[in-house]
């Protein structure tokens, strides 16, 4: 399938969103509460996304958003509300 940057990146957008409405109602019903739930569940998506990436042999500078970009902003998220919460778990 042939797909141009713009669809791929849309893709992407569209992934993304739809997983973080997924990771923040998993997180809501954690019993340890939602920023510890929430930061592990990104770090795990962190991971996940590289091995996607790797298994898929995206290029890391891609011309069009990849799972490479989806990692990065899952990890920033996690240390984000990491930080809220005050304390961090290394990703």
């Amino acid at each position: 399938m042939n797909l141009t940057q713009e669809v791929k990146s849309i893709r992407v957008i569209g992934r993304f969103c739809l997983r973080m409405t997924i990771l923040v109602v998993f997180a809501a019903f954690g019993h340890i509460g939602f920023a510890r739930s929430l930061t592990a569940l990104l770090g795990m998506s962190a991971v996940l996304s590289a091995m996607l990436a790797t298994i898929k042999r995206e290029h890391l500078p891609g011309a069009s958003l990849n799972h490479w970009d989806e990692m990065t902003v899952y990890a920033a998220l996690g240390c984000l509300v990491a930080s809220f919460d005050g304390y961090f778990v290394p990703i």
